[in-house]
C-alpha cells in the first residue's frame, strides 16, 4: 500500500490554534517534516515512534532547499510512510504548499491539505487589531514582503493605496523600509496608523504601534525582528485598547515544567492560558513494577485491611491495572476504605468510579499518616522510594501496615547542556516542582554544580521545597498541594518580579 502526505498548517505559534484535524494527522504520522517556526508544544504532539526531519527554513537560510524538501516528501511517501508536512501558519498562504504538492501530483502520490490559521489574521488579533472593521475599511490585502533570491521586491504600491483597505505584509521585516517608502511614495498619508507584531500569538509577543512614517525608526529602536507581521491601516489605532494578550498575568514569563510527560498537560495548559512561555522538561517518569507479586498477594487477601492508601495517581493506576488483570472491579473493594494524599490522587480514584473516604487537609505524607482515621491494618500502594513520613506517623500510632512499592520513579532526561546554559544565562527564572522527585530529576539533568542563583522553584509543598533548598534553589511554596495553587503561586511570583 502506498504512502500519503498530509500538509498541516501548524498556525502562528499558539498551540491552541492548531486545528483538531491537524492534531489528528500529527498523532497518526510515521514521518514528520517540519519548519523552524512550528511551536515546540506542537512538536511535542508527534508520536514517540515517528521519525522527525527538520528542514529548518528561515528567510535568509534554508537548512534544506525547497527542492530538497519536495524530494523528501516524495521519497518518504513512495516508501509507504504516512507523512505529515508541518508548516507554520497556513501551507497555502505564502507557505509554498502548492509547490510541494506539484511533485507529489506528478508521481500520483496521495495527499491532503489541512489549513492552518495564518499569522496575517491571528497575530493581528492577538495584538488587538481586527483586520476588518466597518468604520475603517472594506477590504483586506495580504502581501508577501519576501522576494525570491536574487530578485527585487515587486509590489504595486499604488494599487494598494487606492484600495484603501487593511494591508498585511508577511515575511517583510528585512524589506520593511522599502515597503514603507513604497507606500509613502504612492501617496499614502504618513500619519496612517501602522504596527509590527513580533512572535505573534506566542508568550513572547511584542507590539510596535506607530504611524506609517515613524514605524521604521520605532521598530528599530525596539529591536523588532523576524518573525513579525507588518500591518498598515486605520484598524491599527484600535490596538492599545483591544490588545488582550499582554494583559495576562504571566505574559512573557518563562516557566519550566518538570512534571512527568504524561502529567504535564494540566499544569502546562493552565500556565499557557495565563500567558506563560512554558518549557516542558519532564525530569521523571513513573513505570509500574511488573510483575508485582506483593501487590497481587495483598489484593487477593484484601479483606485483611481496613484502609487502602494511595500517595499518587501513579499508584492508583498500578492498582487499577492489577485489579483488571485479576478480573475484578470496584465491587471487590466492598468493606475497604480508601485514602488519598491529595486532590489529584482522589481524582484518579474518581476516574475509576471510586470515592476517597479520607483526604488530609494538608496534602503530604506526614498529615496523611497522622490523620487517617484507621484502627485496623493499612495497605499502602506507592512508589519504590516513598516518603518515610507516612510510615513513621503510622508507627507512632501503632497502626499495622503493609507498605508495597508498585511503581518506580525513573529520572528521564540525560544531562542537558542546553538547559544548564539557559539557567546560567538567567533565561529560566521559574521552575515548577510537584514532588521531591522532580527536584532530584531536574538537578540530575543539569548537574548539581549548576548556577541556580537566578532560579526560583515554585513548589507544591514543604517536602518538595526542602529538597529544592538542599540544592541551593530559592523557593516559593504553594498555599496548598494542588496544581491550581501552584499556578496561583506563579502569578504571585511574576507580579512581584
Amino acid at each position: 500500500m502506498g504512502g500519503k502526505v498530509t500538509l498541516v498548517g501548524a498556525g502562528p505559534g499558539d498551540p491552541g490554534l492548531l486545528t483538531l484535524k491537524g492534531r489528528a494527522a500529527i498523532e497518526q504520522a510515521e514521518v514528520v517534516v517540519y519548519d523552524r517556526l512550528v511551536s515546540p508544544a506542537i512538536l511535542a504532539m508527534i508520536p514517540a515512534g515517528a521519525r522527525r526531519i527538520n528542514v529548518g527554513k528561515e528567510s535568509s537560510h534554508h537548512l534544506v532547499p525547497q527542492e530538497g524538501i519536495n524530494r523528501i516528501l516524495l521519497e518518504e511517501a513512495l516508501a509507504g510512510h504516512n507523512v505529515v508536512r508541518l508548516k507554520g501558519g497556513d501551507p497555502f498562504v505564502f507557505g509554498r504548499g502548492g509547490e510541494e504538492l506539484e511533485l507529489l501530483t506528478e508521481h500520483g502520490v496521495d495527499f491532503e491539505e489541512v489549513p492552518g490559521i495564518t499569522s496575517a489574521i491571528a497575530a493581528a488579533a492577538y495584538a488587538g487589531i481586527p483586520v476588518t472593521h466597518r468604520d475603517f475599511c472594506s477590504s483586506l490585502h495580504i502581501i508577501t514582503g519576501h522576494a525570491r533570491a536574487g530578485k527585487e521586491l515587486t509590489i504595486d504600491f499604488e494599487a494598494l493605496v487606492r484600495a484603501g483597505g487593511t494591508l498585511v505584509f508577511l515575511m517583510g521585516v528585512s524589506a520593511m523600509p522599502k515597503i514603507v517608502a513604497g507606500l509613502l511614495s504612492a501617496g499614502m498619508d504618513g500619519d496612517t496608523p501602522a504596527a509590527m507584531v513580533e512572535n505573534g500569538t506566542t508568550p513572547m509577543q511584542r507590539r510596535c504601534v506607530a504611524t506609517l512614517a515613524t514605524l521604521p525608526d520605532k521598530a528599530a529602536a525596539m529591536g523588532i525582528h523576524s518573525p513579525a507581521v507588518i500591518l498598515v491601516g486605520k484598524v491599527c489605532s484600535l490596538s492599545d485598547g483591544f490588545c488582550w494578550v499582554e494583559k495576562r498575568p504571566l505574559h512573557g514569563r518563562t516557566i519550566l515544567v518538570t512534571r512527568p510527560k504524561t502529567r504535564a498537560g494540566t499544569l502546562s495548559d493552565k500556565l499557557r492560558a495565563l500567558g506563560a512561555d512554558v518549557w516542558e522538561y519532564p525530569c521523571i517518569e513513573t513505570t509500574p513494577i511488573l510483575p508485582c507479586p506483593a501487590m497481587t498477594a495483598a489484593l487477593e487477601r484484601l479483606g485483611d485491611y481496613e484502609w487502602l492508601v494511595f500517595t499518587s495517581p501513579a499508584g492508583v493506576e498500578a492498582f487499577r491495572d492489577e485489579l483488571r488483570r485479576l478480573g475484578k472491579d470496584g465491587r471487590y473493594l466492598a468493606g475497604v476504605k480508601l485514602a488519598a494524599i491529595g486532590t489529584g490522587t482522589a481524582r484518579a480514584l474518581r476516574e475509576m468510579g471510586l470515592a476517597a473516604d479520607y483526604v488530609p487537609e494538608i496534602y503530604d505524607a506526614a498529615h496523611l499518616g497522622s490523620g487517617i482515621p484507621a484502627e485496623g491494618k493499612v495497605l499502602i500502594l506507592r512508589a519504590e522510594i516513598g516518603s518515610p513520613a507516612l510510615t513513621q506517623a503510622l508507627d507512632r500510632r501503632t497502626i499495622a501496615y503493609d507498605d508495597i512499592p508498585v511503581y518506580q520513579t525513573v529520572y528521564e532526561n540525560p544531562r542537558s547542556e542546553e538547559l544548564r546554559a539557559a539557567l546560567e544565562e538567567g533565561k529560566v527564572p521559574y521552575a515548577t516542582f510537584t514532588s521531591a522527585s522532580t527536584v532530584k530529576g531536574f538537578v540530575s539533568s543539569v548537574g548539581a554544580d549548576a548556577d541556580f542563583s537566578s532560579l526560583t522553584g515554585l513548589c507544591i509543598g514543604e517536602q518538595t521545597a526542602a529538597e529544592a533548598r538542599r540544592h541551593g534553589i530559592a523557593v516559593e511554596v504553594a498555599r496548598e498541594a494542588t496544581i491550581d495553587a501552584v499556578v496561583e503561586l506563579a502569578c504571585a511570583a511574576a507580579s512581584q518580579a
